[in-house]
This record gives C-alpha cells, sequence and structure tokens, in this order.
C-alpha cells in the first residue's frame, strides 16, 4: 500500500475560469505522476469495499451508543469497520463493539464519518485516494463545534495510507451521491449554502465536482426533507432524499401523506430525477409522520450498501417491511438487515450518514480495462 501523500488545489485559483480547475501542485511526486493520477473518479456504494469507516459519539449519550454499535455490530458481519474513537471514550467503545471492530484514536467533537470524513475515489490506476472537503459544521451552525473534526479526513487518509485530495470546496458526504457512471446527486440548498461556499457559483461547484469525483453530469434537487432545515439539520442533504442502487435507477423517497410537507418535496425530486433520465423507484415513507418535535424526516433511502449486504433503516413501523422488500429487489443477492434507526434521526442522521466506505482498489489489466 502506498505512503500517504497530499495532493493541493491553489486555493487562489478560481475554479469559474476555465482551464484553472485542473491547476494542481504535489509536493512529494513528480509531474509525471501527476498527469497519471489526476483522473479521479469515485466509484458507486455498491462497487466491493476494502472497509467501512466509521466515528463513535463521544460523551455519555448510551442511547447514541447504542445505536451506533448496532449499525457497526451488523455491517461488521460483512466487512471490515474501523471505528475511530475520542481517547476519552475508549471504555464505551469497547464495551458496546464487536470484538472484530478495529478501533482507532483522534480527537472528536460529533461522530457523523460520512460528512466529516474523507470521500474515497480510484485514481486512473485504480488505487484509492481521498477527497478531503472543507468541513465547518454544516454551514458554520451554531449549535456545531468541529475544531476537531475538520482534521478527521485527513486523519482517517493517514490511516488508510492513501493520497489525499484537498478541496477548497465545502462539502459532507451526505451532499452527494453518485452511480459510478458519471452522475453526482446535489441539492441547491447544499452546495449553495451561503454557509458553505457563499462566492461560489454552480458552476463552480459542477467544475470541483468533475475535477474530484470524475462525473460528467450533475443533478441539482432544489432541496431536501423539512425536517433537515431545523435544528440539528444539514440544510438538505440529498443522502435522504434519492439514492442510486444502479446506474440508472434511483431509489426516492415517497411521503405519501398530503398534509406532511414532504410530499410535495418528494414530487417535485422524482419529477426533476425522471427528466434527467433515470428511472425512479418510490419508496414510501414511514406511516408516523410527526413526533414531538415536529415532522418527521424519517426516510428508508438513508440505508447503507456494503459487501453483500443493505444495512436498512427501521422505525417500528408498518412500512418497514415494505421497505425492506423494496430495497432487497433493487440490490439483488444481497442480505438486507435492518438496524431500528429513530435514535440516529432524532440526533440528526441516520445510517448513511455515520459510515463512510473505502472502495477496494481495481485490478487493471495492461490496456486500462478492469479485471
Amino acid at each position: 500500500m502506498s505512503a500517504a501523500v497530499t495532493v493541493f488545489v491553489r486555493l487562489d485559483i478560481r475554479l469559474d475560469t476555465p482551464g484553472n480547475c485542473c491547476k494542481l501542485f504535489n509536493d512529494k511526486r513528480d509531474a509525471a505522476w501527476m498527469a497519471r493520477r489526476t483522473a479521479w473518479t469515485m466509484p458507486a456504494e455498491w462497487e466491493p469495499h476494502e472497509r467501512t469507516w466509521m466515528a463513535w459519539p463521544s460523551g455519555d449519550d448510551d442511547q447514541a451508543h447504542d445505536a451506533w454499535a448496532n449499525v457497526a455490530n451488523a455491517i461488521v458481519e460483512f466487512e471490515p469497520v474501523t471505528m475511530v474513537v475520542d481517547p476519552k471514550s475508549i471504555r464505551t467503545a469497547e464495551r458496546r463493539l464487536d470484538p472484530k471492530v478495529e478501533l482507532t484514536f483522534a480527537e472528536l467533537n460529533d461522530a457523523w464519518m460520512r460528512d466529516i470524513g474523507p470521500t474515497f475515489v480510484h485514481d486512473a490506476d485504480g488505487g484509492v485516494a481521498g477527497v478531503d472537503w472543507v468541513f465547518n459544521g454544516w454551514g458554520g451552525q451554531e449549535w456545531a463545534a468541529w475544531d476537531n473534526d475538520a482534521r478527521v479526513a485527513e486523519r482517517v487518509l493517514e490511516l488508510a495510507r492513501v493520497p489525499r485530495i484537498q478541496s477548497p470546496v465545502t462539502n459532507e458526504g451526505g451532499g452527494i451521491h453518485v452511480n459510478g457512471n458519471g452522475t453526482v446527486l446535489v441539492t441547491q440548498t447544499v452546495q449553495l449554502d451561503p454557509g458553505r461556499n457563499p462566492d461560489s457559483t454552480a458552476g463552480d461547484i459542477e467544475a470541483e465536482l468533475r475535477r474530484t469525483l470524475g462525473v460528467r453530469d450533475v443533478v441539482w434537487l432544489d432541496r431536501g426533507l423539512t425536517r433537515d432545515y431545523e435544528r440539528l439539520g444539514t440544510r438538505g442533504h440529498v443522502d435522504i432524499v434519492a439514492s442510486f442502487c444502479n446506474p440508472t435507477t434511483v431509489l426516492v423517497h415517497q411521503q405519501q401523506n398530503p398534509y406532511h410537507p414532504d410530499y410535495d418535496v418528494s414530487i417535485r425530486a422524482c419529477d426533476t430525477l425522471r427528466q434527467a433520465g433515470f428511472e425512479v423507484i418510490p419508496v414510501p415513507a414511514p406511516v408516523k409522520v410527526r413526533d414531538d418535535h415536529g415532522w418527521v424526516d424519517y426516510s428508508y433511502i438513508n440505508h447503507y450498501v456494503c459487501n453483500g449486504g443493505v444495512i436498512a433503516c427501521a422505525f417500528d413501523d408498518p412500512n418497514d417491511l415494505v421497505a425492506r422488500d423494496i430495497i432487497a429487489a433493487a440490490y439483488p443477492g444481497r442480505k438486507v438487515i435492518q438496524v431500528d434507526a429513530r435514535e440516529l434521526f432524532a440526533r440528526g442522521g441516520g445510517i448513511h450518514c455515520i459510515t463512510q466506505q473505502q472502495p477496494a482498489p481495481k485490478r487493471l489489466t495492461p490496456s486500462g480495462g478492469e479485471q
């Protein structure tokens, strides 16, 4: 496995200037290496993984510890799991996690590895690298702290011993979803959030997504689910609204209750994706629509695909089995395990939000094709 190396983007170069999005420098490898390696592409989540990365909730929140442990212990039956743990929380993690879960240590503010961790990609030779986005607490929200979490992606890449691709864009892994075939889904309210990228245009964001993820097409949904704009929300992550299950098909959150504000959000998302040329499979939302705090954003879309399995959300709801069957049909040959996600959603996310896949390296033939 190659030693860690950082690939930087010139922060003084505007991405809306033609050609500037590809002006990179690297302080440890020569120009020939860079010319070969700058064709990064993010593989689809269903492609083979080397492991899953997670982060352990700090503090004494027993319900959070149980919720995170249940997800990690389910995934480790399918593939290796590495849990980043704050040194102050070692004992609580060891008590709850399956011994097969590997522990490593770093200071943490929160535990949403999809957002604070790197986005792993392949290089032109099939090797693995990771994009380190700017992280600022989901747009600098008043309840968030991120002095430690902003350094987690770099730490994970050091531990994984893969190159670091530094991006000037403020983004999180929950704000993107790719099909591995040239398309990424995003929302306007995340990527163009004044708290994240106040000086960026849609063209700037698209240029950086093409550079770092190797995509050709960017499909913009207008927004996320309603609860995601309240306290502890992300202002509209796409991975709770829509997710690819194959290169041409998207699973989409379908709120069936016309009184719920997400009823219209679901319709618009389906329309946008169909207009973009994709097959849409609606996944009914749970029957429950409200809790003590208002409209819920419970969603089966926020599942995680691992080697041979899918870890899916459950809510003790009549639609749990309906969603399980739809997800099983969408990912043939994989075992679907449902895990109660209510305590995750109570804290602002779901199963996909607390996991991050590290893809396995691709084996290429001498002609450049996959073996």
